[in-house]
């Protein structure tokens, strides 16, 4: 926090974010929650795994759509699509930001 104050005080705005690295971590934020998931229908059987995901998401039933034997090549898929959709997410929210600097620098240029 001291660090962003003093960095406002000299006048530094905020730098471009590197829209592949914040990818990276958006797709392997998305993996782990993906592989936590999978750990938890392992770990727990069926009546828990509902329990679990019912309360996750505020009472919406489950139960319907939960399946318990997933083969390792949906599995797999699932976790690369999980990744590339995170991924995507994160380089998104990155380039939008710098489009939003580079606007905000070339209107600041034009009042000076």
């Amino acid at each position: 926090m001291v660090m962003v104050m003093a960095a406002m005080e000299k006048g530094i705005i905020m730098t471009r974010i590197e829209a592949r690295r914040l990818g990276l971590a958006f797709g392997l934020t998305g993996a782990l929650l993906y592989l936590g998931c999978v750990l938890v229908m392992t770990v727990m059987g069926k009546a828990q795994t509902i329990i679990f995901f019912n309360s996750l998401l505020h009472g919406i039933d489950v139960a319907p759509i939960i399946r318990m034997n997933v083969p390792f090549l949906e599995t797999g898929m699932g976790l690369v699509q999980t990744f590339i959709i995170s991924w995507l997410v994160g380089a998104s929210i990155a380039s939008i930001y710098n489009l939003g600097l580079k606007t905000n620098s070339s209107s600041t240029e034009e009042e000076d």
